[in-house]
């Protein structure tokens, strides 16, 4: 039986989706909005953002934009990721956690910088998303743990780079605990919901130093510490 033309443009469109082709376009993209890292640049060029997003949507998946997830969760757009991983200022090697998996997507660019990534989510069900994501990725430098983000991972601490994808009222202390020294720490802190400033501390010594670098909007930080 014929297929209807109205069924088939939009399998033949989803076929004609080259993913390293739309991945070379949106780093254009954040170069022209001024990111400068290359070593960020090269990460996002590398990392699949399609596959961690549902099949529905992936055609917009390399758009500057934030896609749904379910369970009331998003995919940050891809200039914030490009610009929270700029920001955070990471090296080859350094132990970096991070507050709130989602998608996994950050993890994975994370990873693709050489960090050791530990990451927490407490939605159990995308915890097991994100897993599964990673396994086809073969991504083994990520650790992951489905729990409370606020309480940061104390096993595996110090960190000597901490991000929070997700906004709360204040900064969490056990994640301040667990910053290493030097250390920086990346969150979107406000005391109302989804209306943040993106702070960023940094720890050397016996000083605890912190930068207002905008705002931001985030969905909700929940945990013993968040909202």
């Amino acid at each position: 039986m014929p297929v209807p033309a109205s069924a088939e443009q939009p399998r033949r469109q989803r076929r004609d989706i080259d993913p390293r082709r739309l991945r070379e376009r949106m780093v254009r993209g954040l170069a022209a909005r001024g990111l400068a890292d290359d070593a960020v640049l090269r990460a996002m060029l590398a990392v699949r953002r399609d596959l961690f997003v549902e099949e529905a949507l992936r055609c917009q998946a390399y758009e500057d934009i934030a896609l749904p997830i379910g369970l009331g969760q998003t995919i940050s757009q891809p200039s914030t990721v490009a610009r929270m991983t700029a920001l955070l200022d990471v090296r080859p090697g350094m132990r970096v956690l991070e507050v709130g998996t989602g998608s996994g997507y950050q993890s994975a660019v994370l990873a693709a910088l050489g960090c050791r990534v530990f990451t927490v989510e407490r939605l159990a069900e995308l915890c097991a998303r994100a897993q599964a994501v990673f396994r086809q990725l073969g991504l083994t430098s990520i650790r992951m743990r489905c729990g409370d983000g606020t309480l940061g991972m104390p096993g595996a601490a110090p960190f000597e780079r901490i991000i929070v994808t997700a906004g709360g009222p204040e900064v969490p202390r056990p994640l301040i605990e667990q910053l290493d020294s030097p250390g920086v720490l990346l969150i979107p802190v406000g005391k109302r919901r989804r209306e943040q400033r993106l702070i960023r501390i940094c720890r050397k010594g016996g000083q605890v130093l912190q930068e207002d670098l905008g705002p931001a909007v985030f969905v909700d930080l929940v945990g013993s510490h968040g909202w």
